[in-house]
Formats: C-alpha cells, sequence, structure tokens
C-alpha cells in the first residue's frame, strides 16, 4: 500500500497568489499528492485566489500537468463537477465559503471544520 503525503498551506488575511501557487507548486515537485488548504485566517479571497485555487487543484489533479504554468492544457480530467480528491479546504470563515459558493467552488471542494478529519479523508 502506497502512504499519500499530505501538506497544509495555511493561508492568513488575503491570498498572495505567487507566494500561494509557489508553494503549491514547490510541494508537489517534493513529492506531495494530497494539499489541505488551512482557510481559518484567511479574510479576502480575490479572483486571482479563485484562479490560484482552480490551478492547484488542476496540479493536484490524478490526470493533470505537472507544472502551475502548463495551465488548463493538461488537465484531463472531467468538468470538474465533482468534489477534488486532492486538494480540501479547512475552517473557511462564513464570508470565504461565500465567495466559493458565488463561483461554484463550494461543491467543488470538500471543506472540513476538524483537522483530524480532514487529514483522514486523504486516506
Amino acid at each position: 500500500m502506497e502512504v499519500s503525503t499530505i501538506a497544509v498551506i495555511r493561508l492568513k488575511g488575503a491570498i498572495n497568489v505567487n507566494k500561494f501557487t509557489a508553494e503549491a507548486q514547490k510541494l508537489h515537485d517534493a513529492g506531495t499528492r494530497n494539499l489541505l488548504l488551512h482557510m481559518s485566517e484567511l479574510t479576502f479571497l480575490s479572483s486571482a485566489g479563485i484562479s490560484a485555487l482552480h490551478q492547484i487543484a488542476l496540479l493536484y489533479s490524478e490526470k493533470k500537468q505537472t507544472n502551475i504554468e502548463e495551465g488548463q492544457s493538461g488537465n484531463k480530467r472531467g468538468s470538474g463537477s465533482r468534489l477534488h480528491e486532492y486538494v480540501k479546504l479547512f475552517n473557511p470563515s462564513e464570508d470565504i465559503q461565500a465567495v466559493l459558493d458565488i463561483t461554484g467552488f463550494k461543491g467543488y471542494f470538500e471543506i472540513f471544520t476538524n483537522l483530524d478529519a480532514a487529514i483522514a479523508s486523504f486516506q
């Protein structure tokens, strides 16, 4: 049985898109295949932040490009209507959940309020 590597990125304030995507790419390049985004201290999610979430979800998809810069062309997955298996969200505020809901991302990412449950969900 293969053991999955799980990483947690803690997001604070407003997402610094360049730093966020670079950190996710670095973790992926190092072998991380499951990513939990800790959002309890995230206060603002812009359209650029939503785009970064999308890029990272594509990166961590099972049939994916190997680099964020390759963009959507490397994505072989379907419409994206199912819950993402490899990137999950932990404890986003009601305001952040509202943004995720408006953009349709709330139905795409599994959202947890219990850290142990979030980590266990990857196995």
